[in-house]
Protein backbone atom coordinates (compact mmCIF):
# COMPACT_ATOMS: atom_id res chain seq x y z
CA UNK A 1 0.00 0.00 0.00
CA UNK A 2 1.62 3.22 -1.20
CA UNK A 3 0.89 6.25 1.20
CA UNK A 4 -1.87 9.09 0.01
CA UNK A 5 -0.43 11.96 -1.23
CA UNK A 6 -0.76 14.76 0.82
CA UNK A 7 -3.51 17.45 -0.70
CA UNK A 8 -1.06 20.56 0.94
CA UNK A 9 2.54 20.63 0.30
CA UNK A 10 4.84 21.80 3.20
CA UNK A 11 6.16 24.54 1.22
CA UNK A 12 2.62 25.73 0.97
CA UNK A 13 2.15 25.14 5.07
CA UNK A 14 5.01 27.53 5.55
CA UNK A 15 3.53 30.25 3.29
CA UNK A 16 0.77 30.19 5.06
CA UNK A 17 2.68 30.30 8.39
CA UNK A 18 4.61 33.37 7.37
CA UNK A 19 1.61 35.17 6.14
CA UNK A 20 0.18 34.31 9.61
CA UNK A 21 3.08 35.49 11.23
CA UNK A 22 3.37 38.76 9.48
CA UNK A 23 -0.68 39.34 10.41
CA UNK A 24 -0.34 38.59 14.04
CA UNK A 25 3.79 37.80 14.99
CA UNK A 26 4.73 34.63 15.97
CA UNK A 27 3.32 34.22 19.26
CA UNK A 28 -0.30 34.72 17.36
CA UNK A 29 0.47 32.11 15.35
CA UNK A 30 -1.91 29.00 16.29
CA UNK A 31 -2.97 26.48 14.56
CA UNK A 32 -6.68 26.94 14.22
CA UNK A 33 -4.97 30.20 12.21
CA UNK A 34 -2.57 28.07 10.04
CA UNK A 35 -4.74 25.25 9.48
CA UNK A 36 -7.47 27.94 7.83
CA UNK A 37 -5.04 29.58 6.13
CA UNK A 38 -3.49 26.80 4.60
CA UNK A 39 -7.14 24.71 4.24
CA UNK A 40 -6.24 21.69 6.78
CA UNK A 41 -7.45 20.65 10.15
CA UNK A 42 -5.71 21.78 13.47
CA UNK A 43 -5.58 18.12 14.26
CA UNK A 44 -3.70 17.71 10.10
CA UNK A 45 -1.18 19.75 11.27
CA UNK A 46 -0.48 18.41 14.98
CA UNK A 47 -0.46 14.40 13.13
CA UNK A 48 1.88 16.29 10.62
CA UNK A 49 4.37 18.31 13.00
CA UNK A 50 3.40 17.49 16.40
CA UNK A 51 2.96 21.01 17.44
CA UNK A 52 3.61 24.73 17.08
CA UNK A 53 6.88 24.60 18.11
CA UNK A 54 7.56 21.74 15.46
CA UNK A 55 5.88 24.17 12.52
CA UNK A 56 8.11 27.00 13.56
CA UNK A 57 11.04 24.45 13.44
CA UNK A 58 10.02 23.12 10.57
CA UNK A 59 9.75 26.16 8.93
CA UNK A 60 13.34 27.48 10.13
CA UNK A 61 14.56 24.15 8.84
CA UNK A 62 13.10 24.56 5.43
CA UNK A 63 14.33 27.84 5.14
CA UNK A 64 18.09 26.86 4.87
CA UNK A 65 19.28 27.45 1.65
CA UNK A 66 17.53 30.52 0.83
CA UNK A 67 20.14 32.53 0.23
CA UNK A 68 21.78 30.03 -2.54
CA UNK A 69 18.10 30.52 -4.43
CA UNK A 70 18.39 33.75 -3.97
CA UNK A 71 21.53 34.06 -5.31
CA UNK A 72 20.69 32.20 -8.08
CA UNK A 73 17.61 34.10 -8.59
CA UNK A 74 19.39 37.84 -8.72
CA UNK A 75 22.30 35.74 -10.90
CA UNK A 76 19.66 35.21 -13.62
CA UNK A 77 18.76 39.14 -14.01
CA UNK A 78 22.04 39.49 -15.60
CA UNK A 79 23.18 42.13 -13.13
CA UNK A 80 26.10 43.34 -12.26
CA UNK A 81 28.08 42.08 -9.06
CA UNK A 82 27.67 45.73 -6.82
CA UNK A 83 24.01 45.27 -8.04
CA UNK A 84 23.69 42.01 -6.72
CA UNK A 85 25.62 42.82 -3.47
CA UNK A 86 22.97 45.57 -3.25
CA UNK A 87 19.13 43.96 -3.92
CA UNK A 88 20.75 41.14 -1.86
CA UNK A 89 20.36 43.35 1.10
CA UNK A 90 17.12 44.76 -0.49
CA UNK A 91 15.63 41.65 -0.38
CA UNK A 92 14.97 42.25 3.40
CA UNK A 93 12.30 45.05 3.14
CA UNK A 94 10.11 42.44 1.76
CA UNK A 95 9.96 41.77 5.67
CA UNK A 96 8.60 45.15 6.39
CA UNK A 97 5.28 45.58 3.94
CA UNK A 98 4.25 47.52 7.27
CA UNK A 99 5.54 48.41 10.31
CA UNK A 100 3.17 45.43 11.63
CA UNK A 101 4.69 43.30 9.51
CA UNK A 102 8.14 44.56 10.17
CA UNK A 103 7.78 43.97 13.89
CA UNK A 104 5.91 40.52 13.34
CA UNK A 105 8.41 39.72 11.14
CA UNK A 106 11.64 40.39 12.74
CA UNK A 107 11.84 42.17 16.40
CA UNK A 108 9.30 38.98 17.65
CA UNK A 109 11.04 36.09 16.20
CA UNK A 110 13.96 36.95 17.49
CA UNK A 111 12.66 37.58 20.99
CA UNK A 112 11.13 33.81 20.02
CA UNK A 113 14.32 32.59 19.11
CA UNK A 114 16.47 33.37 21.71
CA UNK A 115 14.14 31.65 24.33
CA UNK A 116 14.18 28.54 21.90
CA UNK A 117 17.46 26.96 21.54
CA UNK A 118 16.56 24.69 18.55
CA UNK A 119 14.92 28.26 16.90
CA UNK A 120 18.09 29.76 17.93
CA UNK A 121 20.88 27.90 16.47
CA UNK A 122 18.60 27.79 13.41
CA UNK A 123 18.26 31.30 12.80
CA UNK A 124 22.28 31.61 13.55
CA UNK A 125 23.07 29.52 10.91
CA UNK A 126 20.49 30.63 8.79
CA UNK A 127 21.53 34.38 9.25
CA UNK A 128 25.67 33.17 8.45
CA UNK A 129 24.59 31.38 4.91
CA UNK A 130 23.22 34.60 3.89
CA UNK A 131 26.50 36.38 5.23
CA UNK A 132 28.33 33.58 3.46
CA UNK A 133 26.25 34.42 0.51
CA UNK A 134 26.43 38.06 0.33
CA UNK A 135 30.23 38.03 0.83
CA UNK A 136 31.07 35.73 -2.20
CA UNK A 137 28.70 38.63 -3.85
CA UNK A 138 31.26 41.25 -2.55
CA UNK A 139 34.05 39.53 -3.75
CA UNK A 140 33.02 39.31 -7.36
CA UNK A 141 32.05 42.51 -7.00
CA UNK A 142 36.19 43.89 -6.17
CA UNK A 143 36.93 41.64 -8.92
CA UNK A 144 34.98 43.37 -10.86
CA UNK A 145 36.56 46.80 -9.95
CA UNK A 146 33.26 48.25 -8.38
CA UNK A 147 33.94 47.84 -4.82
CA UNK A 148 37.95 48.41 -2.95
CA UNK A 149 38.90 45.87 -1.67
CA UNK A 150 38.35 45.45 1.84
CA UNK A 151 37.15 42.04 4.19
CA UNK A 152 34.41 40.35 2.24
CA UNK A 153 33.06 38.87 5.31
CA UNK A 154 33.36 41.88 8.09
CA UNK A 155 31.10 43.97 5.19
CA UNK A 156 28.46 41.16 4.76
CA UNK A 157 28.38 41.04 8.59
CA UNK A 158 27.85 45.01 8.99
CA UNK A 159 25.33 45.09 5.71
CA UNK A 160 23.19 42.30 7.46
CA UNK A 161 23.34 44.33 10.68
CA UNK A 162 22.69 47.72 8.82
CA UNK A 163 19.55 46.05 7.04
CA UNK A 164 17.96 45.06 10.63
CA UNK A 165 18.63 48.38 12.18
CA UNK A 166 17.70 50.49 9.72
CA UNK A 167 14.42 48.87 9.25
CA UNK A 168 13.93 49.44 12.75
CA UNK A 169 14.64 53.07 11.93
CA UNK A 170 12.04 53.02 9.07
CA UNK A 171 9.31 51.43 11.27
CA UNK A 172 10.13 54.39 13.67
CA UNK A 173 9.55 57.30 11.09
CA UNK A 174 7.88 55.70 8.48
CA UNK A 175 8.94 58.20 6.21
CA UNK A 176 8.35 56.66 2.24
CA UNK A 177 8.50 52.67 1.72
CA UNK A 178 10.85 50.27 3.37
CA UNK A 179 12.59 49.29 0.27
CA UNK A 180 13.48 52.76 -0.24
CA UNK A 181 14.36 53.76 3.18
CA UNK A 182 16.98 50.69 3.19
CA UNK A 183 18.35 51.70 0.17
CA UNK A 184 19.24 55.08 0.68
CA UNK A 185 21.50 53.71 4.20
CA UNK A 186 23.01 50.72 1.89
CA UNK A 187 23.92 52.68 -0.23
CA UNK A 188 25.60 55.44 2.23
CA UNK A 189 28.07 52.57 3.36
CA UNK A 190 29.10 51.80 0.07
CA UNK A 191 29.44 55.20 -1.33
CA UNK A 192 32.83 55.15 0.17
CA UNK A 193 34.25 51.94 -0.69
CA UNK A 194 33.35 52.39 -4.70
CA UNK A 195 36.09 51.75 -7.14
CA UNK A 196 36.82 53.29 -10.47
CA UNK A 197 34.66 50.31 -12.59
CA UNK A 198 31.15 51.41 -10.05
CA UNK A 199 28.07 52.67 -11.80
CA UNK A 200 26.05 54.18 -8.96
CA UNK A 201 22.92 53.42 -8.53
Amino acid sequence: MTPRPRSVEDGEIFAAMGRVIARHGPRGLTLVRVGKEAGLSPAGLVQRFGSKRGMLRAMGKAARGSADAFVAQIRAAHVTPLAMVREFVLCFAELAGTPQEMANNTMAYVELDLMDPVLRRGTQAMTLENETALSVLIEEAMAAGELQRCDASALARALMGLASGSLLGWALHRQGGAREWLARDVDTVLKPLLGPGAVEA
